[in-house]
């Protein structure tokens, strides 16, 4: 267990805004509870005694200060320089490198570099370094499009972690042809004064088309994909065993009204609903989860599988299940009109969502009714038409319910931040034509809370067996990064209170909605929060406002919620189970974990791929966009109707002199002291689309200033939306 602190003080102290502080007081911030405090103890004995933290002046921890050497992880940019991230960090963070200087060392490599002082500022010594040495290379094989100049044929990488081209030989060997995209194994690395050389492994298909795109993604992202087949003989085993009406020990709830609410588009039903309104006004809300540990039985062939996969990945058109199809589209898929094994949670409000009492069951269900998110929204604005009248009376009972709990969790502390999703519009050959936000129609806000509240309801029961399992965990703000959000928030003349609480971001979050800078506000929010992850740490999670927190409701997707079913089911057949220990949970959760974030980045680079395949077709067009960052080298725009980011080089923003003010976080035209800030809306023309580099070069559509004088003034910030509301925050 001592191994996630470790991880947890270092990332802690490496931020940039990070004072020194007693470890007493780093175990605060970190939030560690009384019962893990030997382990933190430990961690940070262990980090003090291996140098990698010291104690300075009034007891302070810090990093150690940087050596004249130093190993660490490369990150390269597009633009040719890069910086190491130190594997034992010290006092200066990463190290930069420049483009002259990165011996020829790639995203992931393991490097050695020499540190060199690049003079004081702002009274500290800055520093940079000089790769001598690539000690371990992070891989070898990379995805890219073929193509051809008059001396050589050569591989242009996919995506910003590898940008060199690739030289390769007897591109007949595979049949691969200019513009195929195609999957490549370097031979020799790149050096300053040669390009690497690579063979060819694999043709994926013609770049631009639909199915070498996700092969390409699949690839790049090493996404698990056929099933072996123990896992497929295993799964067609228990569908063949699987009598429903055999079932003993489970509470048959068959002749209940229960329905599932679903995107359109969605194959595997993992979450059924009932409610009834007892005699004495109150509610009892069942929620109904497909019963996967009754089919994927602990250390099986499917087992060892769904722990690897971690979670199933959904991509654009495209799913790469957990469990192979037979069950998660199959057995374990609440289909409506099919008997299905469920474990139950059921959870007794009265009239103001106070929960009265909660009971669980091993049940056998079947669904009345399958509905996706635009039926229910009919039913609740009033269509009749094609829906059965107990169904149309539970959709609205569950409005009503899902109001109240809202009410409540909000009351609590809740906070839902606004980050709109796009759904991609294809035509009849799968190409994507369009694009449009999400739907948010309120059947969505109704499944959130039903799950959230499930959820809650499980890990509250299972903490009370005093047993480790896998929590979902979500770490309270550290009083760091609510500084730097608060900093941030003045540049767009807004402000936090010195110690803010949750009613103080809901406030926030609220004084901004459906203006301008909604969204860039709502992200830098996200951005000072650390990520939720898998972890038996009782750490609670902050955003929902719950002390005990964990998955449970989507088991066919998520190996997570499949490891707290386990447990519940020995809970109601009367056992304890402690067969898996808190140190493995730990592992299992750093691994659960990654595997989310590899399918949330697969997902996200497929769509920016496709829009900007479409784009590409529309150079020249114009669009709405709000400024989500600003950097050195430009200004960086969210589209609004596409979700897709852009960038605004400086030297396009108009004709001025622009300089990046890193404090005031704007770009600022020195003559004529207009700034460029965060949600600022501009309009802006598509320049260029680099599909590969996954690019996208904007330009303001009309002029953001007149021409200056060539005479200097003195520089003054402008804001034009300073006087748009908002008073109360400055």
């Amino acid at each position: 267990m001592h191994d996630i602190f470790r991880d947890k003080i270092l990332k802690f102290i490496r931020r940039r805004d990070y004072q020194p502080m007693k470890a007493s007081q780093l175990a605060k911030a970190l939030g560690v509870g009384k019962e893990d405090q030997a382990d933190f103890k430990k961690a940070f004995d262990e980090l003090r005694e291996a140098g990698q933290v010291v104690i300075g002046q009034g007891n302070a921890v810090t990093l150690p200060a940087i050596a004249s050497k130093l190993i660490g992880r490369f990150r390269a940019n597009p633009k040719g320089f890069g910086f190491v991230i130190p594997l034992e960090p010290n006092a200066q963070g990463d190290l930069f490198i420049a483009p002259s200087d990165t011996a020829g060392a790639m995203t992931g490599d393991i490097v050695e570099a020499r540190v060199v002082q690049r003079g004081m500022r702002g009274g500290e010594m800055r520093y940079a370094g000089r790769i001598t040495d690539i000690l371990e290379r992070a891989q070898n094989r990379f995805v890219g499009t073929l193509l051809r100049d008059e001396a050589q044929w050569y591989v242009q990488p996919d995506g910003k972690g590898f940008t060199e081209a690739v030289t390769v030989d007897d591109v007949t060997a595979k049949n691969a042809r200019i513009n195929d995209k195609v999957v490549v194994e370097i031979l020799t690395y790149p050096t300053e004064r040669h390009f690497g050389h690579g063979v060819i492994l694999k043709v994926l298909g013609r770049s631009g088309q639909y199915e070498a795109e996700i092969a390409s993604i699949i690839e790049q992202f090493r996404l698990p994909q056929e099933f072996d087949e123990d896992c497929i003989k295993q799964a067609r085993s228990a569908a063949e065993g699987f009598k429903p009406d055999a079932a003993k020990d489970r509470e048959d709830i068959t002749g209940k009204v229960i329905i599932t609410i679903d995107p359109a588009d969605a194959k595997d039903f993992d979450d059924a609903i009932s409610l009834e309104k007892g005699s004495g006004g109150n509610w009892l809300l069942g929620v109904h989860i497909a019963d996967v540990s009754s089919f994927v039985t602990v250390d099986s062939a499917l087992d060892v599988e769904a722990k690897n996969r971690g979670n199933s990945a959904y991509l654009p058109g495209r799913v790469i299940p957990m469990l192979p199809e037979v069950l998660s589209n199959g057995i374990c898929s609440l289909q409506p009109g099919q008997k299905r094994f469920c474990k139950s949670a059921y959870i007794t409000y009265d009239d103001a969502g106070k929960i009265l009492s909660r009971r669980f069951a091993n049940s056998v269900m079947c669904s009345t009714a399958r509905l996706t998110y635009t039926d229910a929204d009919r039913i609740l604005k009033g269509h009749k038409k094609d829906f059965a009248p107990e169904v149309i009376g539970l959709v609205k009972d569950m409005e009503r319910l899902s109001k109240i709990i809202e009410g409540r969790r909000v009351k609590n502390g809740m906070l839902h931040l606004d980050l709109p999703e796009t759904e991609l519009i294809y035509d009849d050959a799968g190409r994507v034509v369009d694009a449009e936000p999400a739907d948010t129609s309120y059947p969505h806000t109704i499944i959130e809370m039903f799950m959230v509240e499930a959820n809650d309801t499980v890990a509250g029961l299972i903490d009370r067996l005093n047993i480790p399992f896998m929590r979902r965990i979500h770490p309270e703000p550290n009083e760091l990064g609510l500084k730097e959000l608060g900093r941030l928030l003045k540049t767009v003349g807004l402000s936090l209170p010195r110690k803010a609480g949750r009613k103080d971001i809901q406030d926030l979050l609220e004084v901004v909605r459906g203006r301008d800078e909604e969204y860039a506000v709502n992200m830098l929010v996200l951005r000072s929060f650390e990520k939720a992850e898998y972890s038996p740490l009782d750490m609670g999670h902050y955003a929902l406002a719950s002390r005990q927190y964990c998955h449970f409701t989507s088991p066919i997707r998520r190996y997570a919620d499949l490891l707290v079913h386990r447990i519940l089911d020995a809970h109601l057949h009367g056992k304890k189970d402690e067969s898996v220990s808190k140190v493995e949970l730990a592992e299992t959760g750093k691994h659960i974990t990654f595997t989310e974030q590899r399918a949330e980045d697969a997902e996200e680079e497929l769509k920016t791929v496709l829009i900007l395949q479409m784009l590409s077709k529309h150079i020249g067009d114009e669009m709405d966009t709000v400024v989500t960052g600003v950097a050195s080298f430009g200004v960086f725009l969210r589209c609004r109707k596409y979700g897709i980011e852009g960038l605004i080089p400086l030297e396009q923003l108009g004709p001025d002199e622009w300089k990046f003010n890193q404090k005031g976080y704007c770009v600022t035209g020195l003559n004529s002291g207009y700034s460029v800030h965060l949600g600022q809306k501009i309009r802006v023309s598509i320049v260029s689309v680099n599909v590969p580099a996954r690019q996208l070069n904007l330009v303001p559509t009309e002029a953001l200033i007149e021409r200056p004088s060539p005479r200097k003034t003195k520089v003054k910030k402008k804001y034009p939306h300073k006087h748009r509301g908002g008073r109360r925050y400055r």
